[in-house]
Parts: C-alpha cells; sequence; structure tokens
C-alpha cells in the first residue's frame, strides 16, 4: 500500500523536528507567526508561495530543501544466528608455516571469520611474500610471542595477551618471534564481503584447493586439543 503524498504540514514539522527547534523558535527563525506554524503543521492551513520563499531564505534553505523528506533507515533484521565455536567442528587447513582453524563453520556467508592459528614460522623469508586480502582483521595473542610485520610499519613483537588490529588489505604475516618455537593466535577477520570466508580460503593454496570448506571439516585429531590450548592452525605462504 503507497503511503499518501507528504503535506506542507508534515514536512514543516520534520525540518523542524531534524533542527531540534520548538514551534516558537521555528516561528522566531522564519518569521511566520506562532500561531500560523502551528496551524500548517495540524494541515488546518497552508502557507502560500511568498511564505514559503521567505521561510527558505530566511532558513538558508533552498526551495526544494523544504520539501525533501527525511530519509527511513531501515532496521537491520535480527537474524539470531548463533554457533559455538568448538574445535572439532572447525574447518582445519595445514600449510608449511601455519596451521588454522576456521571456527563456526556451519554459519554461511559470514562478515566476520573467528579463526585459530598455531604460527610455526620462524623468520620472513621462511614465510614469504605478505599477504592482502580484503577487510581487517584483529588478532589476539593466546600462547608464546608473535613478531608482526606489515608493508607501511616496522616489525612489532607481541606477549601473550597483547593485540594488533590492521587494514588486512596491507601487506601482513605474523611469525614466532625470536626464541619461540610457536606461537598460538586468536583471529578475526571482517570485510563487508560476504565471500570472505572464500577468499581467505584461496591465500592457502593447493592446501585448500583440493576441497571446498565443507570438506576441509576437522576429523578429530589423535589428540584433541584442550579447551584452553587448542592445536591450532599451520599455513603456508600467507597468513590467511
Amino acid at each position: 500500500m503507497t503511503s499518501p503524498h507528504p503535506t506542507i504540514g508534515g514536512l514543516l514539522r520534520s525540518l523542524r523536528t531534524r533542527k531540534g527547534w520548538t514551534l516558537k523558535e521555528m516561528s522566531e527563525q522564519s518569521g511566520i507567526p506562532l500561531s500560523t506554524l502551528s496551524k500548517v503543521e495540524h494541515d488546518r492551513l497552508t502557507l502560500t508561495y511568498d511564505k514559503l520563499l521567505q521561510l527558505s531564505q530566511r532558513l538558508n534553505l533552498r526551495m526544494s530543501e523544504l520539501f525533501a523528506e527525511e530519509d527511513e533507515v531501515a532496521e537491520a533484521p535480527v537474524t539470531a544466528r548463533r554457533s559455538i565455536g568448538r574445535i572439532e567442528d572447525a574447518i582445519r587447513v595445514n600449510t608449511p608455516n601455519y596451521e588454522y582453524y576456521y571456527l563456526c563453520p556451519e554459519l554461511r556467508r559470514k562478515r566476520m571469520i573467528p579463526v585459530l592459528t598455531r604460527v610455526r614460522a620462524k623468520s620472513i623469508e621462511e614465510f614469504g611474500n605478505l599477504v592482502h586480502h580484503s577487510g581487517e582483521e584483529y588478532i589476539h595473542v593466546l600462547e608464546g610471542r608473535a613478531e608482526v610485520h606489515t608493508e607501511f610499519y616496522d616489525p612489532v613483537i607481541l606477549e601473550v595477551g597483547q593485540a594488533v588490529y590492521i587494514d588486512s588489505n596491507m601487506g601482513h604475516a605474523y611469525i614466532a618471534a625470536e626464541g619461540c618455537d610457536e606461537v598460538l593466535l586468536l583471529g578475526v577477520c571482517s570485510s563487508a564481503d560476504e565471500q570472505l570466508m572464500e577468499s581467505l580460503m584461496t591465500l592457502h593454496g593447493d592446501e585448500a584447493a583440493a576441497a571446498s570448506p565443507a570438506a576441509l571439516r576437522l576429523k578429530k585429531p589423535a589428540a584433541t586439543p584442550t579447551a584452553a590450548a587448542p592445536a591450532a592452525p599451520r599455513k603456508k605462504t600467507g597468513k590467511r
């Protein structure tokens, strides 16, 4: 059912609301008597072209702006999606430098990808080229010491409990810092790209190309990692 055309009164009331003015303040700003404005807003009176022109000039607005309706902001639907991130249900990807566990794999078209990563690379030479992908990411160190390399910043060492938030379009790599054999990271990648998961999987090359995400679901390892220290993923020449 189509909505009725807006009236002059409704448009003026909307304009006054956007400005945060009372009816009296609107009257003072426009030079139109308060009683006249009240009647107009209640659609009991209309304004002549001369009065509308006066209104636009006094309020420093183009005439077209007086007749512009405020855009309605559509509320995002509540999807009620929920997933428990169990390590045994994760998608596991092994690469020479990393071991990845992509959590909550049953949720499709996610805009936020949680992943546990066990880093084994100990030098940027071993890691290879920095990786790039769309969106942003947050990386939190759970175990060990991580050395973070990025395209535009000097390397930085992160201790347990420390984190980094970066633009993922910038080249980046995570390696085990000197004196540390492995690092366990909790990462969250986010992007407006609804195919983010698929984009991340392409970074793993042949290790992930042989099977779809559904086929890569982790078969429970011989020794299931504990909740406190899950056996995380490995990676090749890119982070994610």
